[in-house]
């Protein structure tokens, strides 16, 4: 049953992904006593709310959860597909399309770029890949960097060594270090993919969704309550530049601190809603160009046990290949297909032998690539309508064509080749969308929000998401975004426990 709207409380969370669950966990453990309302746009999948959907058992229910994720132009099972042009138009199950104004004439656009609406956002969906930034991957202003993305593998539960002894592991990761590992720094040379996820004591994988970084404490939490089904319209701020609250559908919530998780997309979307247009604002928008081949491991023996572990079998692992800033790519292999398939010659490859490379490449920034939103026109969820101003530079085609040079060497050393060469997918297949709310170290019109994620000129109004991170981060963004949330959160936490002592020392009403 939806609960009755609140009509104000400590702190609103607009968005439940990873870095809202974020917020909410470190708010529950931190400071309590502070009443909690998280607003989503889209319905409750699972029992617990947020649980992936690879931990769903059941094919038909898996498919169920992931359409009713699609917002209101659902695909899953629907044929013929309501999107145009679907070979370049990547069509996830669980994720949704903008409809248009994903390329803009003369531009290369997005038109991969996919969201998903859902109680745990794209994080109910996610392949839950957690590597942490290098060089210039890394946030420079950030001194706390490390002990804050330690903080995320915590909430994340990530596992470092998620598939170790898997029969191809040690194969798939000495032929890559072979021929990556010479000249690299120890802490960036090719090892297993960390990835967030667990074990049950059965051995069975269970994926990491936000409802692991909500868990028991939040859940827990008196004072937290989840409203899914709820559309947030504005933020409401007040004339001297402090936000005062959300209004969701027609009903306005008063809070004295509201955090915006919503994407990439949505997250600037409602800050320009809601009158919030700093002159970053959509800007910066950075999708990671990428590359993929596929090859067949040679002279490996069947293995000797093939058992189901939550959607990959468990036979090659997930390794990776760090980015450094004379190799200024993250490289990403795993496997494809455990089936039996005649994808190479006659022979029927043996389960788990057919490994996929996939090539991030970190984007040329610049503030011309951004979403621009309209303030005549609405789109579906009746908002100003969003359009993508995004062009791949001649330093982003270089990237490119050394990221392909470099996934066909990781392809040689593994196998043999499936397929000529490898394929550049279309932009926005990344789902990686960073940049369109970016830190910075100062207010001087380049970013949107500073070191502890409170939007420049709004006391109390915080961004969270991968739309924060400022870097041309080439690796996968989520345990950066959640670090960095935990940094936003403990800052709230910090200045509730502040604001409620100094309003009990003067008999105040915290409210």
């Amino acid at each position: 049953m939806t609960r009755p709207c609140p009509e104000s409380v400590d702190v609103v969370i607009v968005g439940s992904g990873p870095t809202g669950a974020a917020y909410a966990r470190i708010l529950s453990e931190r400071a309590p006593d502070a009443t909690v309302a998280l607003f989503e746009a889209g319905p409750a999948l699972t029992d617990p709310p947020g649980m992936h959907v690879k931990n769903i058992a059941g094919d038909d229910a898996r498919r169920a959860a992931q359409r009713r994720s699609e917002g209101l132009r659902p695909h899953t099972s629907l044929t013929p597909s309501p999107y145009a042009d679907p070979a370049r138009r990547l069509q996830r199950p669980g994720t949704h399309l903008l409809p248009d104004g994903y390329q803009a004439p003369g531009e290369d656009g997005l038109p991969a770029l996919a969201m998903s609406t859902n109680v745990g956002g794209m994080g109910a969906h996610w392949t839950g890949a957690c590597p942490r930034p290098g060089y210039g991957e890394r946030i420079a202003f950030l001194p706390d960097l490390d002990e804050l993305l330690d903080e995320a593998e915590r909430l994340l539960e990530v596992d470092r060594h998620p598939f170790a002894g898997a029969p191809y592991t040690d194969v798939v990761r000495s032929r890559l270090a072979s021929a990556f590992d010479p000249g690299r720094a120890p802490g960036r040379r090719v090892q297993p993919m960390p990835l967030a996820v667990h074990r049950r004591p059965d051995g069975a994988l269970v994926w990491t969704g936000p409802d692991v970084v909500f868990g028991p404490t939040t859940r827990n939490n008196p004072n937290f309550r989840l409203y899914p089904d709820s559309p947030v319209r504005r933020v409401l701020v007040s004339s001297d530049g402090r936000v005062e609250g959300v209004r969701v559908g027609d009903h306005d919530v008063r809070a004295r601190f509201v955090v915006v998780a919503a994407d990439a997309v949505r997250t600037p979307q409602l800050l320009f809603a809601s009158g919030v247009r700093l002159p970053a604002l959509g800007r910066y928008l950075n999708d990671q160009p990428q590359t993929v081949f596929a090859v067949r491991l040679r002279d490996v023996p069947p293995p000797a046990d093939i058992s189901e572990t939550g959607g990959i079998v468990g036979q090659s692992g997930v390794g990776w290949v760090p980015y450094t800033d004379e190799k200024p790519f993250h490289g990403q292999v795993m496997q494809l297909d455990a089936s039996p398939i005649p994808l190479v010659g006659d022979d029927e490859p043996a389960p788990g032998t057919i490994v996929g490379l996939g090539w991030f490449c970190g984007k040329d920034l610049q503030a011309s690539d951004r979403i621009a939103f309209s303030d005549t026109e609405l789109d579906d969820y009746g908002m100003p309508k969003p359009s993508i101003h995004y062009t791949l530079t001649e330093r982003d085609h270089a990237s490119l064509a050394a990221a392909r040079t470099e996934i066909m060497r990781a392809a040689s050393a593994l196998g043999e080749f499936i397929g000529d060469r490898p394929l550049v997918l279309a932009p926005g297949a990344s789902l990686h969308y960073q940049g369109t709310t970016r830190m910075g170290p100062a207010d001087d019109g380049t970013s949107v929000c500073g070191p502890t994620s409170e939007v420049w000129g709004v006391t109390g109004l915080y961004v969270a998401g991968n739309n924060v991170i400022p870097t041309p981060i080439a690796c996968n963004p989520t345990l950066t975004s959640v670090a960095l949330a935990v940094a936003g959160a403990r800052d709230i936490a910090s200045r509730l426990v502040l604001e409620n002592a100094a309003s009990a020392a003067t008999g105040g009403d915290r409210a």
